[in-house]
């Protein structure tokens, strides 16, 4: 009997979240059970770390910072992942593991995990080889299991994209479509998956080699309530909402747009290359900006939502996670894109502001956003 908990993706952030998560809940009888990972890159890098996986079955994270005024620094030996695969070498034994086998599916792709390409036909809904897509990878093995008559399968997408769960489904009807699939399968897409929209947040700041990360102690997996859905564990710091967007407002008006408001002032004042979130806090220049922005440009709009305790109880995390002493997060790498950032990260806060008709200036808000 295979594994039930099947992911695609590699990345150090799966590691030190959804599998430790899973490693924590076997021990404690709360896991679906063992997880089956597949690299779908050519990636050297995650090559190695799928070698050390079947050599070992286990590798450590290292949980360091701070938390509730308590510093933290622990090792946690995850064993979750069992097996692991490649997509284009072991497709066929894939395509075994989804037909019948698998009852959720979690994914971390990346940037590039959402796209599509032209070279996906729909030859390829025939098994014999391995898509390129990620969307296409899924369609093809959805279709294996729909003429399986396999149950309905969960699927949990991690991708930090807007309703990650509805995206990555529209994504995969719109090739069943394109390749011209029978309707039942389409069908069968539509209601017999079940894809559920969630919100991860840990930051892992770096990797240990072949495999394994250093993660902070804070960790959340806000999850969509969804019909019919089957997650791959039960763990304290996964959290089954109603209200998904709230965790997703949270975190980007206060943790993300504070990043932002850092990377800002690094930017005007020409900072140092190797400074990092951690000294910025440690230096009343910057830390005192920021605060302002929080307290007086932001937390009224959480004020005005009926949403003031749960976001200062965020709002304390993140002033934990940004002094962590161990986190070597510098502005330099969160400055890229800037002004993407600058429009996806502060200008919802301003337009909330608007919407809301709050009698407050946000003038750092409205400056850096020019």
């Amino acid at each position: 009997m295979g594994n039930p908990i099947l992911q695609f993706g590699t990345s150090r952030f799966l590691q030190a979240h959804v599998d430790l998560f899973t490693s924590e809940a076997l021990a404690a009888g709360r896991a679906l059970g063992e997880i089956t990972v597949v690299q779908t890159t050519s990636s050297a890098e995650s090559r190695a770390r799928i070698d050390a996986l079947r050599a070992a079955r286990r590798y450590p994270v290292r949980i360091r910072g701070r938390r509730h005024g308590e510093t933290i620094d622990r090792v946690v030996d995850c064993t979750a992942i069992t097996e692991a695969l490649h997509a284009t070498e072991d497709w066929a034994r894939l395509r075994e593991r989804v037909a019948c086998e698998v009852r959720a599916i979690v994914s971390n792709t990346g940037d590039s995990g959402y796209a599509l390409f032209d070279d996906d036909g729909a030859d390829l809904l025939d098994g014999a080889r391995s898509p390129r897509g990620f969307a296409a990878k899924l369609a093809v093995l959805l279709h294996e299991r729909f003429r399986a008559g396999g149950a309905p399968v969960t699927l949990l997408p991690c991708e930090l994209v807007a309703r990650n769960g509805d995206t990555l489904r529209d994504l995969v009807i719109a090739v069943a479509r394109r390749w011209e699939a029978d309707a039942a399968f389409v069908d069968y897409l539509i209601g017999g998956c079940v894809w559920v929209n969630s919100l991860v947040d840990r930051i892992v700041s770096e990797p240990i080699h072949p495999v394994g990360a250093i993660a902070e102690p804070y960790a959340l997996w806000a999850v969509g309530r969804t019909a019919g859905m089957t997650l791959p564990c039960e763990h304290p710091d996964i959290v089954v909402t109603d209200d998904l967007e709230r965790y997703e407002r949270r975190k980007l008006l206060l943790l993300n747009l504070g990043h932002t408001v850092l990377a800002e002032q690094w930017l005007a004042r020409g900072g140092m290359s190797d400074m990092t979130v951690g000294a910025a806090m440690d230096d009343p220049v910057y830390r005192a900006p920021l605060e302002a922005v929080w307290n007086d440009e932001v937390m009224p709009v959480f004020d005005a939502l009926g949403e003031h305790d749960a976001a200062l109880a965020y709002l304390d995390e993140v002033r934990d996670r940004f002094s962590n002493p161990f986190l070597a997060h510098r502005l330099a790498d969160i400055a890229g894109n800037h002004d993407m950032k600058k429009a996806r990260r502060l200008r919802p806060a301003v337009e909330l502001a608007r919407t809301l008709k709050l009698p407050i200036g946000q003038p750092h808000l409205t400056a850096a956003l020019g």
